[in-house]
């Protein structure tokens, strides 16, 4: 009997081969369960191939290893013969841990096939020796390499399918495995080895025409290791390249989430937009059709935010419309959908079905809106305009009812806001009617159909000509002139004020620089200023602008606000109006005894006149509580050294009563009506002028 011996290096570098070819082959089963279609297949072969060569590599370097005391060679046909039946078994064993379940029974079976085909790998590997004689086997050590390898390969195919998919940790476990299956592996090999017995007077048969064994085993090394680490680095690579398109998938996925979150929700308070608001009441009214039930449309508008956001800017109001829109969140049902429109504009879509239910939910949103608003330190109170309309089941559509619902708004803005209208069928002619003139008026400046009147103003002491209001009027294509109280409400509720404004004093101060060229030195121009205006943060830059464009003395232009708009945020109009005084512009408090006026911040307003208001004067010859508060009116300016003026004279009793009283200048129809420029100049200078304005009471 032949005693072999075994090479300690080779030995260590089969156990070695064994590992990184586990290693291989777990990884390699990860890869083909990940792959989908063609890239599956080529995964397959692919890895069947390393795999199959690594194990048999660790088997030939196992047989390398081995030494018997003759002359020793290979069958290179056996050999390569040997290299296929690991790699069918290869393939098998990666087609079974790809599959999407591994019951006890299939992984029983498998590991039977596959265990007989890695003994046919060592065995068909053996006789590649041609020993003559044959080599016989050890019964008891066949049977147990038989077992080690069906044992081994079960394992094996258990842990592969378990660690295929690739997860935290996952290359940590499938190390610890590799070096447990490259363990089995070998061990399963060196029993095989054990059971080999060669005869004394063996020899091998192909030790002269058969493949050496000198240089094979540095070969089958450098070839396996470069196989396997080919199929490493291309699984790697591979990995990264996924993950990196993973990534990439997932910011794409992300980066279109957000497109549709933006294309359908409000920038600023992430409430839903107009498109979703169409999309989730389309859906209500189908709904609505076919349970042949009803539901609510709310509009409403923000009343006072225009105000404070021109007042404060617009962080503030952004953050007064983030709390109003919490608010307005916190007081509707989860089913129900509360939209941004733009601006100061919400809508709520309710599921409500009754008027009565309506009322007390619009009554819940009035009182939660109502409640002051601190920001910055700063107390501000909003209220709300809202307009219903509900859904009874006729063919209206969206636009119908978001139509109609602003309508309605529209009805309760009308009305002093801080309240709810319901929809009536007449309203919808109005807003067709006021949709068109905003139409209209939109392009009015740009069509110059915008054009002032001017309405003279004189000395109540001596009848001399001290200057002329501005008032601008809207001479419409087919409508004609159209009434500042059409148009100047729907201008400043669409913000078209600022433009509108801007143009009028631009225009007045023109007018007034070609007066004054013309030799009227002691005249002005008055121009008024709504709320909005007033409060505009470029107010002061605008004047400025004006002034110096028409090469323009401050002293010649008088701004006249109302009353309710300088004490509605009296500190803040003090600022304003000290910043205009200190320009050199004139002051005038429009409306005055119309509103509630404190007396400690009249007294430092820096007005140069109270103007009384047309309401006061015109039942002055038969109210005597009228007569009374204008009396009580000049006094405070005297008092306060301011001018007085009285508009709205039309008689030439009002006209001697007020002149008496005290008044500085009065102004009113009496005494000349709004005209155009080139009218109000043939008034002044015509020849016939003084008879003309005698006859009418001009002159006291």
């Amino acid at each position: 009997m032949l005693i072999g011996s075994y090479n300690l290096g080779l030995v260590i570098v089969s156990l070695l081969m064994a590992m990184l070819a586990s290693y291989t082959a777990l990884d390699m089963a990860a890869r083909v369960a990940a792959a989908k279609g063609r890239a599956a297949f080529w995964w397959l072969a692919g890895g069947s191939i390393a795999m199959g060569v690594g194990i048999w590599s660790m088997h030939f370097l196992g047989m390398l290893a081995f030494r018997l005391p003759v002359a020793m060679g290979y069958d290179s046909s056996i050999t390569l013969l040997s290299l296929l039946i690991a790699m069918a078994s290869s393939l098998f064993a990666l087609w079974i841990v790809c599959q999407s379940h591994l019951s006890w029974r299939r992984l029983a079976a498998s590991a039977l096939i596959m265990g007989a085909g890695v003994c046919s790998m060592h065995y068909t590997g053996m006789a590649a020796m041609r020993m003559t004689p044959p080599i016989h086997y050890n019964l008891p050590l066949f049977i147990l390499s038989v077992v080690i390898a069906v044992v081994a390969s079960g394992a094996a195919l258990w842990i592969a399918f378990h660690l295929r998919h690739r997860a935290s940790g996952v290359r940590r476990l499938r190390a610890a495995a590799a070096v447990v299956m490259g363990i089995a592996i070998a061990g399963m090999h060196y029993t095989g080895m054990a059971a080999a017995r060669f005869p004394a007077n063996s020899r091998c048969a192909m030790a002269e025409s058969g493949v050496t064994t000198g240089w094979l085993a540095m070969l089958i090394t450098v070839f396996a290791c470069a196989v396997l680490s080919i199929a490493l680095i291309t699984s790697v690579l591979d990995l990264r390249l996924e993950q990196r398109t993973a990534v990439l998938a997932s910011c794409l996925a992300d980066a279109k989430q957000e497109l549709q979150f933006v294309a359908l929700h409000d920038g600023l308070t992430k409430l839903p937009n107009r498109n979703l608001l169409n999309d989730r009441l389309e859906q209500e009214i189908q709904n609505a059709r076919r349970e042949k039930s009803r539901f609510t449309v709310l509009c409403m508008d923000v009343d006072g935010f225009r105000q404070i956001n021109d007042a404060y800017g617009h962080q503030v109001g952004d953050a007064l419309l983030l709390e109003v829109a919490r608010r307005l969140r916190a007081s509707i049902r989860t089913r129900d959908t509360l939209a941004r429109l733009g601006g100061d504009e919400f809508v709520v879509l309710a599921d409500v079905g009754e008027a009565g239910d309506a009322v007390s939910l619009a009554e819940k949103l009035l009182t939660a809106v109502r409640e002051p608003v601190v920001i910055d330190g700063r107390q501000l109170r909003v209220s709300l305009s809202i307009g219903i309309a509900m859904f009874d089941g006729r063919e209206q559509q969206q636009g119908d009812l978001l139509r109609d619902a602003d309508a309605a708004m529209s009805h309760a803005m009308a009305l002093g806001h801080n309240g709810y209208v319901f929809f009536e069928s007449s309203m919808s002619d109005d807003a067709q009617t006021q949709l068109q003139l905003l139409h209209d008026l939109r392009q009015a400046q740009e069509r110059h159909e915008l054009l002032l009147y001017y309405q003279p103003k004189f000395s109540a002491l001596d009848g001399a000509m001290i200057g002329a209001e501005a008032l601008v009027r809207w001479n419409h294509p087919t409508r004609g002139l159209v009434p500042p109280g059409d148009f100047i409400p729907l201008a400043e509720k669409t913000g078209l004020i600022f433009q509108i404004g801007e143009w009028v004093l631009h225009e007045a101060c023109r007018q007034m620089s070609a007066w004054r060229d013309a030799g009227h030195t002691d005249w002005t121009i008055s121009v008024n200023l709504s709320a909005l205006q007033f409060n505009h943060p470029g107010l002061i830059d605008m004047v400025h602008a004006v002034l110096a464009r028409h090469s323009l003395e401050p002293r010649y232009l008088t701004l006249e606000i109302t009353e309710s708009t300088a004490m509605r945020d009296a500190d803040t109009s003090l600022v304003i109006l000290e910043q205009l005084h200190e320009i050199g512009v004139r002051i005038s408090i429009d409306d005055f005894g119309t509103g509630y006026s404190s007396l400690l911040y009249l007294k430092r307003l820096p007005a140069s006149e109270l103007k009384i208001d047309r309401g006061f004067v015109r039942d002055l010859m038969h109210d005597t509580e009228d007569a009374a508060i204008i009396t009580a009116i000049v006094a405070l300016g005297r008092a306060l050294n301011l001018r007085i003026v009285a508009e709205g004279v039309e008689t030439r009793e009002q006209q001697e009563f007020l002149t008496r009283l005290g008044c500085t200048s009065l102004q009113g129809f009496l005494l000349g009506r709004p005209m155009p420029a080139a009218q109000f100049m043939e008034a002044v200078s015509g020849p016939g002028r003084n008879s003309a304005w005698e006859r009418v009471g001009l002159l006291v």
